[in-house]
């Protein structure tokens, strides 16, 4: 297996670090002070191919691969998890479903400015009363006698949803069906009968915009459905395969932080005549913060790479974002341990990648629901 990286992809990562660490890191306290949308930062992002990195060129993207994307994230999220979070969602959630399942129209008017960073993208499945359980969705779509579709309902933690021109909404067309009476539609948030709620006051990432949307009577022409009408499900399920990909890059990147920052610390922080870095039990946390890290990189990187061979990777995508996030709150965890009273403080940011690690374990797929995902490949078994 060939561990090295190809010009293309270390190009990109530099691009990534530059901006996060010229642009983003320096901002990122008074965004999650504040809890302000980064526009000026994503837009930044967004001209340097950053917001459609696995877009086609003919679509506004950076037309590059898995890989790529990945590289790119982990630095984006080192510099803020906030950050990433808008990245994530454009790149995986919004884009992914489109430039599978979506018309040539579809995708010239739909993919275009969001890859571009022009516009905002969102992803809407979540309802106030199901999560996990995505096919107990309330939401319906009716469809009209001239094939339009009216649609009511709610849906919850929408990730940009307070500024997106465009959410990839799933609604149900069939409820006698259950999943396969799921459709997907692109969502214009300019249009009567869509309404924002109130923008959610998080414990992380808290400079990514959140809020629940309603739709009341909001019309869908056809030409806003995107594949097959009762495909939803489907679509959904494989955006969030690729999506916790993006988590788990995001998850890797908030740990990478973490921890290069406690390696700084451990060799200026004295205690009894000594640095603490030479202390065992300090040297025991930070063996086992490396080998998370790596071991989530590898199981990433091995994901993305299934997916740009264009192989089954649903599996190793919840290995990666499972192993991956859970290795950011452990690691996260031991900084601010290890920092002590510093840790706990805000003059520092190890509160900040401690709070922004948590939503990698709930977002995309539980930590339990990737346990399923895993053990039904693994047995065959529901």
């Amino acid at each position: 297996m060939d561990f090295g990286y190809t010009e293309e992809q270390l190009m990109i990562q530099d691009v990534a670090r530059r901006i996060a660490q010229e642009k983003i890191a320096p901002s990122a306290e008074h965004f999650d002070r504040t809890g302000e949308f980064p526009l000026e930062n994503i837009q930044l992002l967004g001209q340097n191919g950053l917001m459609g990195i696995e877009v086609p060129e003919q679509y506004g993207g950076a037309g590059m691969d898995p890989i790529s994307y990945v590289l790119a994230m982990i630095e984006v999220a080192a510099g803020d998890a906030a950050h990433s979070t808008i990245m994530s969602v454009n790149n995986s959630l919004y884009c992914t479903g489109l430039l599978k399942f979506a018309t040539e129209e579809q995708k010239q008017r739909y993919v275009r400015a969001i890859a571009d960073g022009s516009q905002i993208g969102a992803f809407a499945l979540t309802e106030p009363q199901s999560g996990s359980d995505a096919t107990a969705m309330r939401c319906r779509a009716v469809r009209q006698a001239d094939g339009s579709f009216v649609i009511n309902g709610k849906k919850s933690w929408i990730t940009s949803g307070p500024v997106a021109k465009y959410i990839v909404l799933f609604a149900m067309t069939a409820p006698d069906r259950g999943a396969r009476g799921v459709t997907a539609f692109v969502i214009d948030t300019d249009r009567d009968g869509f309404h924002r709620g109130k923008t959610e006051p998080k414990l992380g990432i808290r400079a990514s915009a959140t809020c629940e949307i309603e739709f009341a009577d909001y019309v869908a022409q056809p030409a806003e459905v995107i594949g097959a009408e009762g495909e939803g499900f489907k679509i959904a399920m494989g955006v969030l395969d690729a999506g916790r990909i993006g988590i788990a890059s995001q998850a890797i990147g908030i740990a990478r932080a973490a921890y290069e920052r406690t390696i700084e610390y451990v060799k200026e922080r004295k205690a009894f005549g000594a640095p603490i870095g030479s202390f065992q039990m300090t040297q025991a946390k930070i063996a086992d913060m490396k080998c998370k890290l790596d071991a989530s990189l590898m199981l990433t990187l091995r994901a993305a790479w299934l997916k740009g061979q264009g192989s089954k990777f649903s599996t190793e995508a919840s290995i990666a974002k499972l192993t991956a996030s859970e290795a950011a709150m452990w690691i996260t965890h031991q900084a601010v341990q290890i920092h002590g009273g510093m840790g706990y403080s805000k003059e520092m940011p190890l509160e900040r990648y401690f709070r922004d690690a948590k939503i990698t374990e709930i977002y995309e797929g539980t930590s339990e629901i990737q346990r399923l995902v895993i053990a039904r490949g693994e047995t065959g078994l529901r």
